[in-house]
């Protein structure tokens, strides 16, 4: 008789195979022993809900057993998040609710593993139905993206999140205007380093004249939780990832008064904020989907 479809539960970049018992890091098979797996399928069948500690009790050891089960639970926990990379302080996976139970934070993916397929369709000359290459669509594979995705992050304070976004607003507004208030005096600098640069003071303007709007749309979007703000921003960020590195260089018109030294090392700062915008707004929507559930 063929072996009942057995689950295969995917969330992030790991994936833990119910049926071989295998937690997968990226297709990498990690050393997990059998009640961290155990309790880690419990907790992958109901993501977003509070596993009570009682329930696992149950489900780890029968009634007539005798054993620490809060020493053993904890212990148990501690090595799952071990292995996940996981912190009980700041939980990206595993959130501990006190005296209730656990949940598990992440959205999880569920599919199905036949394994009794490849074994009969060895059997066959020409098996036409069965793929070869199915088996492998259970394995993710591993991540090619530099960025950070929404699952690998933290949850964490909602206020945290939305205060440093709206400061790195504020920020580069104060820029665009301190820019254009002293319009004349960045001229007569450009022209004194470079000569004519009619060309930069027009690429001045036009970059100030398109960054505001967008940056008092940003700070409206975020003070009033605008639902789908990360989902916009990530299609808005191409554009703004350019104008954001140009006005990088905006430090360089200071050079004179705080010396050169000084005007890269805040560039350089200025260079990665982009990318703390794009974290800052998947950290949000992360927090909310977590206290949501």
């Amino acid at each position: 008789m063929a072996d009942p479809v057995k689950k295969v539960f995917r969330f992030g970049v790991f994936e833990a195979d119910a049926g071989s018992g295998e937690l997968r890091k990226s297709g990498v098979r990690l050393r997990l022993q059998e009640q961290p797996f155990q309790v880690l399928l419990i907790l992958l069948e109901r993501p977003g809900e509070v596993v009570g500690r009682e329930e696992l009790r149950q489900r780890l050891w029968p009634a007539d057993t005798f054993v620490d089960f809060d020493h053993s639970l904890n212990t148990i926990i501690n090595k799952l998040r071990e292995v996940l990379g996981d912190s009980a302080a700041n939980p990206r996976f595993i959130e501990t609710l006190a005296k209730r139970g656990y949940r598990f934070l992440l959205p999880v993916e569920v599919v199905s593993n036949q394994r009794a397929q490849d074994t009969s369709s060895a059997s066959i000359p020409n098996p036409v139905p069965v793929s070869p290459a199915a088996p492998q669509a259970t394995i993710p594979a591993p991540s090619t993206s530099l960025l950070t995705s929404r699952d690998e992050l933290p949850v964490v304070s909602h206020g945290y999140v939305r205060g440093l976004f709206l400061l790195i607003q504020i920020m580069y507004l104060s820029f665009y205007i301190a820019a254009l208030a002293r319009l004349s005096a960045v001229e007569q600098l450009l022209d004194r380093e470079f000569g004519r640069a009619d060309w930069i003071t027009i690429l001045l303007i036009a970059s100030a004249a398109l960054s505001i709007p967008v940056r008092l749309y940003l700070l409206s979007a975020v003070s009033f939780d605008v639902k789908g703000l990360s989902r916009k921003f990530l299609k808005l960020f191409p554009a703004t990832f350019v104008l954001d590195e140009l006005w990088a260089l905006s430090p360089f018109l200071l050079a004179p008064q705080i010396g050169l030294g000084l005007a890269l090392g805040i560039t350089a700062a200025l260079i990665y904020v982009p990318f703390a915008q794009r974290t800052l707004l998947l950290m949000r929507e992360r927090s909310a989907t977590a206290h949501k559930s």
